[in-house]
């Protein structure tokens, strides 16, 4: 762990953190690779994480890697981890992406936004030659919709959100709502000045999420929506026991034992 920076993340203190940095360093291991230059840094409680294994790759890999953040969130990860920021202006064409979700079911579609972050998230998942999940063991579903019970995140217009959670309740979500702030009066507000809507649907319209992705993206108004379909090459989930299980997008599951883990048993 030499020259990682303390102040990146501190040591995990529970079991689900711990599996948090678990599936965080196992991927970033194996697919953050030397020849790597453009990396995309994703949002949520796991991405610290992944900063803090990159950054213990040491000052000499990371020196000609430029990083591009999905939110502000992991723009101050990348700044304070001392590493080089990057836009996606600048560098529309990604090595690989690693993000967190909020759930993942077994062909690798995913929630994602409860962070409010889904639209920049999106845009760096599709930019990525690699796009990799790490999450820890409560993320992973057969079905989405059975852990992450909030809905799906819908980022609207702010002038249109009225329109739009009508047109959402019609659609098959009449328990679909403006996500209200919780250290503000008002409602969420995401980095592009957009509102957020969370939208529980029925798990039968969840199990075809392709399709309700685009049912929800062709109603004027919305600008992106938390559904992640087709696209992850991998997700690493952190479990209880000190294991890590990577799902794939060709549908194989593999088991990486506590003993080939990256994270010490202390912890």
């Amino acid at each position: 762990m030499g020259g990682v920076h303390p102040e990146i993340v501190p040591p995990p203190t529970t079991v689900i953190e711990a599996s948090k940095r678990l599936a965080a360093w196992t991927a970033v291991d194996r697919h953050v690779l030397p020849e790597y230059k453009v990396i995309g840094i994703g949002s949520g409680s796991t991405v610290p994480y992944v900063v803090e294994r990159i950054v213990a790759q040491g000052p000499e890999r990371n020196k000609d890697r430029v990083f591009i953040p999905t939110s502000f969130q992991s723009k101050e990860l990348i700044v304070n981890a001392q590493l080089l920021l990057g836009d996606v202006d600048q560098y529309p064409v990604i090595d690989v992406t690693i993000d967190g979700a909020d759930e993942v079911d077994e062909t690798l579609n995913c929630i994602k936004g409860g962070g409010a972050c889904h639209l920049r998230e999106k845009v760096l998942a599709e930019a990525a030659d690699t796009f990799i999940v790490v999450a820890d063991y409560r993320k992973n579903s057969d079905v989405l919709g059975r852990n992450f019970t909030q809905g799906v995140p819908i980022e609207v217009a702010q002038f249109a959100y009225a329109k739009v959670l009508q047109n959402v309740h019609l659609l098959g979500s009449p328990g679909a709502v403006l996500r209200m702030a919780k250290s503000k009066a008002g409602p969420v507000v995401t980095d592009n000045g957009n509102f957020v809507i969370d939208a529980p649907f029925p798990e039968e319209a969840m199990k075809d999420p392709y399709t309700l992705l685009t049912r929800i993206k062709m109603l004027t108004g919305v600008v992106e929506v938390g559904l992640f379909c087709h696209m992850a090459k991998a997700a690493y989930f952190g479990n209880q026991d000190g294991s890590v299980t990577v799902k794939w997008h060709d549908g194989r599951i593999e088991n990486v034992d506590s003993g080939s883990s990256p994270v010490p048993e202390s912890t």
